[in-house]
């Protein structure tokens, strides 16, 4: 699979990794057997991930613990987690930080993480404060790298004066274009490596979906739980629309002998200034599939024609 470079100061990663969100049981209907999540973290890893990437927050610690599980000897592969804000995780204040660090490397049986990232800002803390204490982290090895993840670049530009920003993990999809044109370039300049969440708009840009498709009461695409994606992607109205975007993709996707997954997946990692894409599944099957799409190469004029239908 393609490598990025994270940023001016990190590693070379591959351009698509792991995404470990539904391995915690996160809303997304019944649970599968700890084994098929473990099979699907190998399958991934096998296919050319270099990377999972987690968090405190997904099943409460579980997803972390099964990610530790999946990866027992395989120490070539790294981990990429995130700190939560108190009330959801452990908490932005400096001891929470090195305490929220601590419990997640015993969760993923490690002794150093290698991406550490602020999972969402927290108002009752002083950013400047949560950074600091985040960089101690890097000068005592408990981790390597330090992100953060749904900031904005006046925030990137205060952690900044502290410590450099390694990463910088957005909402980021044919689906959702948010900071393309400005937050982007500027992570660009900065030297700040971009890792994509939601590439697939959890689930949208598979293909799998047709108009008539329904979810589970117990998955939030359905509605039922509260999630903020719903209204962008899932809502009636939104859903169809986005279906027939979705389905434009088919004839380039056929030309191409590629997915309309592996094609999404793509054009993500072929924009400026984007390192890699998160990608998860509880299926092995989808993850290799997930993982071909870091060997798809797309052209200036089929990129320009993918942009044309999602304009």
């Amino acid at each position: 699979m393609r490598t990025n470079r994270l940023g001016s100061n990190g590693p070379d990663i591959s351009v698509i990794g792991f995404g470990a969100w539904e391995a915690g049981g996160q809303a997304w209907g019944p649970n599968p057997p700890d084994d098929q999540t473990i099979a699907a973290i190998h399958a991934g890893i096998d296919a050319g991930m270099s990377w999972v990437d987690t968090a405190e927050v997904y099943g409460g610690g579980r997803s972390e613990e099964l990610v530790g599980q999946a990866l027992a000897g395989r120490d070539n592969v790294m981990v990429f987690t995130k700190l939560a804000p108190r009330g959801a995780g452990s908490g932005f204040a400096r001891d929470q930080v090195r305490a929220g660090a601590e419990a997640s490397l015993k969760r993923l049986r490690r002794d150093v993480i290698d991406l550490y990232q602020l999972h969402w800002p927290d108002g009752s803390v002083p950013l400047e404060e949560t950074w600091d204490a985040m960089a101690d982290l890097v000068d005592d090895g408990l981790v390597k790298w330090i992100g953060l993840s749904n900031f904005e670049a006046d925030e990137i530009e205060r952690c900044e004066k502290i410590r450099h920003v390694d990463s910088l993990q957005p909402q980021f999809s044919l689906l959702h274009q948010e900071g393309r044109e400005d937050l982007f370039p500027f992570c660009r300049r900065n030297g700040t490596g971009i890792i994509c969440y939601g590439p697939l708009a959890f689930g949208l840009l598979t293909g799998a979906f047709n108009k008539g498709t329904k979810f589970t009461d117990d998955d939030w695409r359905g509605g039922k739980t509260p999630m903020g994606y719903y209204e962008e992607l899932y809502a009636p109205g939104k859903f169809e629309a986005n279906i027939d975007k979705v389905d434009s993709l088919r004839p380039l996707a056929e030309r191409l002998g590629t997915s309309v997954a592996q094609l999404a997946l793509a054009w993500v990692t072929h924009q400026d200034g984007v390192t890699g894409a998160i990608a998860g599944s509880r299926s092995p099957k989808h993850v290799v599939e997930n993982a071909g799409g870091g060997d798809v190469m797309l052209e200036d004029k089929e990129l320009q024609e993918i942009d044309s239908l999602f304009g």
